[in-house]
């Protein structure tokens, strides 16, 4: 039966995956009419998440680290135009202040959709403050940034695109941009025709953060070898990432009450002691976001899917590796606490003492959450004219 179901959800990604591409000649554009693989097309014309957690209605182990769980409300019904609309202005680097940067020079399918930099570099090679968080699964967050500072897809759109560290960006300069090019007016026109009254009517900010959210939404990633395990095909895990499952599970490591399955994230703020890299002041995190001392060093608990993608570690990078991260834990509460400085470090964190062996089973096991099935396909060209733009471009 769990076979079957495998197959099921399988033909319906795969469905979606063989609609028309998107042509990008140098003067003409079309708009996928299909949607990605991994969701399906409705009556109503939008597109739907399948996944095999859908079957599961179970949350009482969600804590617990319990593995047939249901996940959590999540973001989708937009529309395949939207969609692929969304995928062109993430690769755009007309969407930055100078035209060099795009979306994907800090969320780049090749580096987890992260950037491999333990800060992010913004316009005019200016240090951006802190990691860039890897964009898979976010359709099921409703916390975003590492100080939790937004709390919709949108809300979020705003902060890289006119923060003058990182994209650049004015609203009205991006709309005059975008209102300037024949190629995106009419692209917007059809993908939001209801708003779209007349032939001189112009791209709005909100269409334009409509667009980049359906496009985010359809990051989903949750068929990786711990799901087939999940979902009943036992032989997906090797030993010792079984062994590493319920180590990362147990109430000594107590690694799942903050990285809770299925997302492996419980979206808290959580305030752990975590070091900066030499040199660095002490971020505060979420304590001035929110005017809560008691948030001091506070920051949101990262999604630990294609966590073997996206090293360095943690909102500053101060770990290399993903052992390190996992050492760091194991040496118990503040040990990277600044001398003189209060923290009111959450409750759980303890002092764990597992063997060399134990972390190593953990890190063994956090390789088998690597599932870039449906990453996304950067464009050859994008409307603008520029050249689409990843990390480092």
């Amino acid at each position: 039966m769990k076979r079957a179901l495998v197959l099921l959800i399988a033909a319906i990604g795969t469905a979606g995956a063989t609609g028309p591409a998107p042509t990008t000649t140098a003067l003409d554009f079309t708009l996928n009419t299909a949607c990605p693989p991994g969701f399906e097309k409705t009556n109503a014309g939008v597109c739907e998440l399948r996944t095999l957690y859908q079957f599961y209605d179970s949350l009482e182990n969600r804590g617990l680290g319990g593995t047939r769980t249901s996940l959590p409300p999540h973001r989708d019904g937009f529309t395949p135009r939207q969609i692929d609309l969304g995928r062109y202005l993430f690769f755009d680097p007309v969407l930055s202040g100078d035209g060099t940067l795009s979306c994907a020079s800090c969320h780049d399918p090749a580096f987890g959709l992260s950037d491999g930099r333990a800060r992010s570099i913004g316009i005019h090679g200016t240090d951006a403050g802190r990691a860039a968080p890897t964009l898979w699964n976010v359709a099921f967050l409703k916390r975003f940034f590492w100080d939790a500072r937004a709390n919709s897809l949108e809300a979020q759109a705003a902060g890289p695109l006119y923060s003058p560290i990182e994209m650049g960006n004015t609203p009205t300069q991006l709309l005059a941009s975008l209102n300037g090019n024949a190629t995106y007016r009419r692209l917007f026109h059809e993908t939001f025709p209801q708003h779209f009254p007349g032939e001189h009517s112009s791209i709005t900010e909100q269409q334009v953060f409509t667009a980049l959210t359906a496009f985010q939404t359809s990051l989903v990633s949750l068929n990786s070898r711990y799901d087939r395990y999940v979902h009943g095909y036992d032989a997906a895990l090797t030993d010792k990432e079984i062994e590493g499952l319920n180590v990362f599970r147990s109430f000594v490591a107590r690694c799942s009450e903050c990285h809770t399955p299925p997302l492996f994230t419980n979206e808290q703020i959580a305030v752990i002691g975590m070091p900066e890299p030499d040199g660095r002041v002490f971020d505060v995190g979420a304590e001035t976001i929110l005017n809560s001392p008691k948030l001091k060093g506070g920051f949101k608990v990262p999604t630990l899917r294609n966590i073997a993608r996206t090293a360095p570690y943690s909102h500053s990078g101060a770990f290399a590796d993903l052992r390190g991260v996992v050492q760091f834990y194991n040496k118990g509460r503040g040990n990277a606490v600044p001398k003189d400085m209060q923290l009111y470090l959450h409750w759980h964190i303890s002092d764990p003492k597992l063997t060399d062996a134990e972390v190593d089973r953990i890190v063994d096991f956090l390789g088998a959450l690597t599932d870039e099935t449906f990453l996304p396909q950067q464009p050859a060209r994008v409307p603008s004219g520029l050249a689409p733009t990843k990390r480092g471009e």
